[in-house]
């Protein structure tokens, strides 16, 4: 590769390139857009709890008062209409007449049937305003609005938990390199080339069975999307999970004949050229948590401009005199120039063994 070519030179500085439509953001959230329709919006009600716990906090917390005030609105209305068509708001409820219920003392507005609904779905306590057992309707009225406050706070509930437990936010303690590198030398008495990103685990707890997918989406105008598996590896584990995830980890995958990351590599990366063709690729890393043993997925991408040649990553473990290991993660994206011995992604034929 020519390093004066002006597209190198800008890849290797990680520069400018004009920005792109990621599939999956560097967060690892989905950047995919798609028109709602009704048809769509149907599924999503079928599905409240997923919807319900996928739902930002804000109209989580909208849904949840919306969810009591609608409630108490609505029983409040039920109690009212009882009283009215029983006739109980033109009724002392000091001094009724003989052989009179009335349903809910000292329940004269709808303020106050508001308020009698309130109490009775929190179950608060009652002051002034109380049932008559002596009253069917009330009794009826009573029980049902009971047991659909105890399904609504049992179900709000629950979705609170859920939301708050999600593995998905473990997986926000974990943090990918911003750049993946491509490195090499040789080793084993051959030529090798290594394109490799680096993990974190913020938390001081392990994770374990860690297992790293990856996939190319390749794009040109005008032709459908096209998927290429990329396998990853750690070390010499190969294919096999790392089983404990606690300091920084740097997974590879070589730049073989059959890896369809290198004819992608080897050409041109030119403002021009990232209009015409773009590829993406997007890692996937599943870990278990350790004590709940809760699975999650922590995801991010890398396009052309975010892989580095003739980089590797500087070293961010270190040992001390008193014999223990520290980790300075200020130089986690940290990159430097590793140097392919003269020999560049053009040495690599597709007859070679890597």
């Amino acid at each position: 590769m020519d390093k004066g070519d002006p597209a190198t030179q800008e890849l290797l500085a990680m520069g400018t390139l004009s920005p792109v439509q990621r599939l999956v953001n560097k967060d690892g959230s989905s950047a995919l857009t798609s028109s709602a329709r009704p048809c769509h919006l149907r599924r999503y009600l079928r599905d409240i709890w997923t919807t319900l716990v996928e739902m930002q906090w804000r109209y989580v917390f909208l849904v949840f008062s919306l969810t009591f005030l609608v409630s108490w609105l609505l029983f409040g209305c039920l109690w009212y209409l009882l009283a009215l068509v029983r006739g109980d708001l033109d009724v002392d409820p000091d001094d009724p007449p003989p052989n009179r219920t009335v349903c809910v003392k000292y329940m004269g507005s709808m303020t106050a049937a508001f308020s009698f609904a309130l109490e009775t779905q929190l179950t608060i306590g009652y002051g002034t305003m109380y049932p008559s057992g002596d009253c069917v309707e009330g009794v009826v009225l009573l029980a049902v609005q009971m047991l659909l406050g105890l399904m609504t706070e049992a179900f709000i509930t629950g979705a609170f938990v859920a939301k708050i437990a999600r593995p998905k936010l473990r997986a926000g303690t974990i943090r990918f390199s911003s750049a993946a590198v491509v490195w090499g030398g040789r080793g084993d008495q051959r030529r090798r080339r290594l394109l490799a990103f680096r993990v974190a685990n913020l938390r001081p707890s392990a994770l374990l069975d860690v297992t790293v997918s990856a996939v190319l989406y390749r794009s040109r105008p005008g032709h459908p999307l096209r998927q290429s598996a990329v396998d990853f590896q750690l070390d010499r584990l190969g294919p096999r999970p790392c089983p404990y995830f606690l300091f920084p980890l740097t997974f590879h995958h070589e730049l073989g004949p059959d890896s369809p990351l290198l004819p992608l590599l080897r050409e041109p990366c030119g403002q021009e050229k990232s209009r015409v063709e773009h590829f993406e690729l997007v890692v996937f890393l599943q870990a278990m948590q350790e004590g709940s043993g809760q699975i999650f997925q922590k995801r991010t991408s890398y396009v052309r401009g975010e892989i580095l040649l003739d980089a590797c990553f500087r070293p961010v473990m270190s040992l001390g005199p008193d014999g223990t290991y520290a980790t300075n993660l200020a130089c986690f994206d940290e990159t430097a120039s590793h140097g392919f011995d003269g020999v560049g992604l053009e040495g690599l034929d597709a007859d070679e063994t890597v």
